[in-house]
């Protein structure tokens, strides 16, 4: 899929690297196409990172895909300049009477916090009641599927007794849903969270389905069955390197962090992590993508949104 970004985005030349198919701006405007429209709330701390993540993950699909970047306005970023954001990021009350295809919102190092002493969380809620009108399927991220199984369903987050950080197994809990076509019967995901979602409350919820799980990790994949919404307890976005950086980042703030599971070989941090999950985490978007964006999203984009049930 080619994807289109502004062309001053310092990612789109580490893109083309790795012969992702960027589109520029000037040559898109030309093809007699419809885009789908993808909006992300990027609240990562290390915000490039995280779009390279995302954009990697986005571009496995033959369309094109125009991609816009939200930045909160109720949040002092600490980690990006506001010069960045401000060229390349727009701010919801520029969009809020658009429509698009599809929302990611992503997970944020915020978990300790209860959800209402987030400084942003209004403005969160905010984007998250007008995605049901205005978006036809939203991605939740780690934080971001905790934070909204809470505003849409009630589902309370727990403390967990020390941090969860690692890579996980996961099974698969009904192989003929859309999302997870293609998924080995055992898969893995990443995990780097201090706070978890129980099963039995998720059961709770009617219109929500889990779709895959892990033992030790919990409820992964979890969906309304129209995919409307849809929830991911993890990180499929994370790169190689991710769960390093974020270790050594613990040692360096004298956290004494947990060495994360199944990720350095032997278990030893001096030996160099080898990713085993980006094949199944790049099928979960392309299916998102094709299942419950394209093949439901309205060409009219003024009537993306329009089916409200969650």
């Amino acid at each position: 899929m080619p994807i289109r970004i502004k062309d001053s985005m310092p990612v789109a030349q580490k893109l083309e690297s790795e012969n992702i198919f960027i589109i520029p701006e000037n040559k898109a405007i030309h093809q007699d196409i419809r885009p789908l429209q993808i909006a992300v709330v990027n609240i990562m701390p290390v915000k490039q990172t995280t779009e390279l993540q995302l954009l990697r993950l986005l571009s496995n699909s033959p369309l094109q895909t125009d991609v816009t970047f939200i930045r909160l306005v109720t949040h002092t970023y600490k980690n990006i300049s506001y010069g960045y954001l401000e060229s390349n990021y727009t701010t919801f009350e520029n969009i809020r009477n658009k429509h698009f295809d599809g929302l990611i919102i992503t997970g944020a190092p915020v978990e300790n916090l209860e959800y209402e002493k987030v400084d942003y969380w209004n403005e969160l809620v905010e984007i998250m009641e007008w995605s049901k009108t205005n978006v036809t399927s939203t991605l939740h991220i780690c934080w971001a599927a905790q934070a909204g199984l809470y505003y849409h369903y009630k589902i309370p987050k727990y403390t967990l007794p020390q941090k969860l950080s690692g890579i996980y197994p996961h099974r698969i809990l009904r192989k003929s849903a859309k999302l997870i076509r293609g998924f080995d019967d055992i898969f893995y995901a990443p995990h780097s969270r201090y706070t978890g979602i129980k099963t039995e409350d998720i059961k709770k919820a009617a219109k929500l389905e889990i779709l895959a799980e892990s033992d030790e990790a919990g409820a992964y994949i979890i969906f309304t069955r129209k995919g409307k919404q849809i929830f991911i307890n993890g990180h499929p976005e994370y790169d190689t390197l991710t769960l390093d950086s974020e270790y050594h980042r613990d040692i360096n703030r004298n956290l004494n962090p947990e060495i994360p599971k199944n990720y350095y070989p032997q278990n030893n941090p001096e030996n160099p992590p080898v990713a085993n999950w980006r094949c199944h985490s790049n099928l979960l978007f392309a299916n998102w993508l094709n299942y419950f964006v394209y093949q439901i999203t309205p060409y009219d984009i003024e009537k993306c949104g329009s089916n409200t049930e969650l």
